[in-house]
């Protein structure tokens, strides 16, 4: 395959993907339109309540991301003071948002200055080829727009070069609009860049978003909110009635203040309430006028409605249900919280499976760039994830201790499992 044919290949890639994540960022920031609405209530409705989201997409992710905190390396003693270097102890937990949202993320690694260079990249940016046999990434390419210059730059990574291309207009989108500015030779070997995939699946051209699921149901919980803000609007307050009372009338003004004449030259009038709706009072001079009041409308039902759709939401996004406001009378103790976020722990916990692997392969990237070495051959490395279940420091120190005295952990380890990384453990050994 030409250069040509594999840049096409990887921008069509790129492109495929980008209607879908434009609809996921759309749900994650609250902007998606309303859903199961009608014509008639559109119309009705106009843009008045087009902005009601309740955003659980945002809280689904982040609830999650806040649980993927990754605390250190085993393997390399060095590894830490580089990966604090590249701000990757703050820019991972981008790259697990991103993942979990768009289903698809990518760590890109390279050199300055003798030292490796980790950035983070959207999949909006980047994407990658994969041998079929291996899965091993194969090519991949890195597309990104300079609108004031009118420009779009790409690179291009290869097991044995890197190449530069730019292309004079924004939105380029096949190969030949692009031309190669600068080659240099790949010394790693392999393509460097790591794709960190949410996915269940082994085999699939892209990963899976963590709100999929969500948009079917968030969209009702949205149409329940807006039809109870309607109903309140219009018939939550009690309505007042009155019979017996002239109405009174007024002439119509144009934008200008001037009444509005007819064909006979008089002015064009209309009838009003004789009792504005801010008056508390409602007087009347006619001995037969009545007043009443009609019934304010029931919104019990769309509570009923809402709590069944945050019912189906906790049970698809395992969000307990004081993340997603359902409290009882009595506060939870901190053990029954626990227990109610243990769903979520389990799903954390298989996100830290799923993205361990691909963040120890940017370790040995990492490592064969500052050592010079193959990346094959920079020995076992081990990725540590701080505790995904929700515990007090008091608790967890209570409980290493415990075991620490009882001889079932070394120092060391105990010491690890308080969420100290390798450097912070050398130094207290030391003193």
């Amino acid at each position: 395959m030409t250069q040509e044919d594999l840049l096409l290949q990887l921008l069509q890639r790129l492109n495929e993907p980008l209607a879908r994540y434009a609809d996921l960022d759309r749900y994650y920031t609250g902007k998606q339109p309303l859903a199961f609405l009608s014509p008639e209530a559109k119309v009705a409705l106009g843009n008045r309540f087009g902005i009601m989201s309740s955003n659980i997409p945002r809280l689904t992710v982040t609830a999650l991301a806040e649980r993927l905190r990754i605390t250190g390396f085993s393997g390399d003693a060095g590894l830490w003071a580089d990966w604090i270097h590249n701000d990757l102890d703050q820019t991972s937990g981008v790259a697990h948002r991103e993942a979990l949202l768009l289903g698809d993320s990518y760590v890109i690694v390279w050199a300055r200055n003798g030292r490796p260079l980790v950035t983070v990249e959207s999949a909006k940016q980047v994407s990658v080829l994969t041998d079929p046999g291996t899965r091993q990434i194969v090519a991949a390419v890195k597309r990104w727009e300079e609108k004031p210059a009118n420009v779009t730059h790409a690179v291009l990574y290869l097991p044995d070069r890197i190449v530069r291309l730019k292309a004079d207009q924004v939105g380029t989108v096949t190969a030949t609009g692009f031309n190669t500015v600068n080659e240099i030779a790949n010394p790693l070997g392999v393509v460097p860049v790591v794709n960190l995939r949410n996915s269940d699946q082994i085999i699939g051209d892209f990963g899976t978003s963590e709100i999929d699921d969500l948009k079917p149901l968030v969209d009702a919980l949205n149409k329940s909110l807006a039809d109870m803000m309607v109903t309140s609007e219009y018939v939550g307050r009690p309505r007042r009635w009155a019979t017996g009372i002239e109405l009174t009338e007024e002439p119509v003004l144009d934008d200008n203040g001037d009444p509005i004449l007819d064909e006979a030259d008089q002015p064009v009038m209309r009838e009003v309430n004789p009792i504005p709706e801010g008056h508390r009072a409602m007087i009347s001079e006619n001995d037969q006028a009545k007043f009443g009041q009609l019934q304010a409308a029931d919104l019990s039902g769309y509570e009923a409605s809402v709590r069944v759709l945050l019912g189906q939401i906790m049970a698809v996004s395992t969000l307990p249900a004081h993340y997603v406001g359902v409290f009882s009378d009595n506060p939870a103790s901190a053990d029954a919280l626990r227990a109610a976020e243990a769903s979520l722990t389990a799903r954390a916990e298989a996100r830290q499976q799923t993205f361990g692997r691909a963040w120890e392969q940017v370790a040995r990237l990492m490592i064969a760039v500052r050592d010079g070495r193959d990346p094959a051959q920079t020995g076992d490395i081990r990725v540590q994830w701080a505790d995904a279940a929700t515990r007090s420091v008091a608790q967890e120190a209570d409980a290493v201790v415990k075991l620490f005295q009882a001889g079932l952990l070394p120092a060391s380890y105990a010491l690890s499992k308080l969420g100290y990384s390798d450097d912070e453990i050398a130094k207290i050994n030391a003193a």
